[in-house]
């Protein structure tokens, strides 16, 4: 399929634009960009004519395979700073990772309807999340250990996978509702983005996708992972500072519409509307 240059470079350049933001909202809320980047990519390569059953499964793992690097960029930013706990990380990485490639498994075999409204129920329950959710609420003093944690962490990995996103989106509210520090738990969820990407994108990679956009890998897209990772380079440690400058709530509220609103949009593709 021959798509219009024009349109190629009008799409390129709104990657560059949301590659961009993606970055900075990576490092300044600590949840990957994926939230961004899933809808982002659906929209693009929908308007290019590649409408496929598995479409979902190319956004989702294009996603993720910019998110090794965007959160690999945040959390050296942020461990510069001393701010990432790298005895959670190490305590709970095997076990999101199994999630994660449980999820690329389960996801391989879902249509891309099944994955958009996916997408728009758990984006919902995030967006109010972040536009309602208190730093005061608490679940307990401590992270929580022993089957606890092996009952959670995967699910983390699993749920994060099928929505494309890294780990923050879930990770910040646990660790917050577990007494840990809003900046720890940004800088500490920039970690659990990596543990959940990597083991992922090596699975979507033996994927194979039907009518799949050009240059894609098994479900990654070449161009659309390199567009986003250029900008997202640049901007991620941005928001990592920005992070540390400054209180994040009135821009956590403002994401929060942002996320919702993409998410009920997914909701009404998924339905037919």
């Amino acid at each position: 399929m021959t798509a219009d240059p024009w349109l190629l470079a009008q799409m390129a350049g709104l990657l560059l634009v949301i590659g961009a933001f993606a970055g900075v909202v990576a490092g300044l809320l600590g949840v990957g960009g994926g939230i961004v980047l899933v809808p982002a990519f659906f929209y693009l390569f929908s308007a290019l004519g590649y409408g496929s059953a598995q479409l979902m499964q190319v956004c989702l793992a294009t996603s993720l395979a910019t998110i090794i690097v965007t959160s690999a960029r945040s959390v050296q930013s942020h461990n510069r700073k001393g701010a990432v706990d790298w005895d959670i990380l190490r305590g709970w990485a095997i076990w999101i990772g199994l999630g994660a490639v449980l999820g690329v498994l389960v996801a391989a075999g879902l249509r891309s309807v099944v994955l958009q409204g996916i997408f728009g129920l758990l984006g919902v329950f995030i967006g109010l999340y972040f536009g309602f959710g208190r730093n005061s609420w608490q679940l307990g003093p401590v992270m929580p250990s022993g089957v606890k944690k092996l009952l959670i962490a995967p699910v983390i990995g699993f749920l994060s996978v099928l929505m494309g996103i890294g780990g923050g989106s879930f990770g910040v509210p646990l660790m917050t509702l577990h007494g840990v520090a809003i900046h720890r738990a940004v800088a500490t969820a920039a970690g659990f983005g990596i543990i959940i990407a990597l083991p992922s994108v090596l699975t979507f990679l033996l994927v194979p996708i039907a009518d799949a956009p050009p240059f894609t890998i098994g479900a990654v897209n070449l161009p659309a992972f390199a567009l986003v990772v250029a900008m997202t380079l640049i901007t991620a440690p941005m928001g990592a500072k920005l992070a540390h400058a400054m209180d994040p709530k009135p821009l956590k509220r403002v994401f929060a519409v942002f996320i919702m609103v993409m998410a009920l949009n997914m909701l009404r593709k998924a339905v037919g509307f």
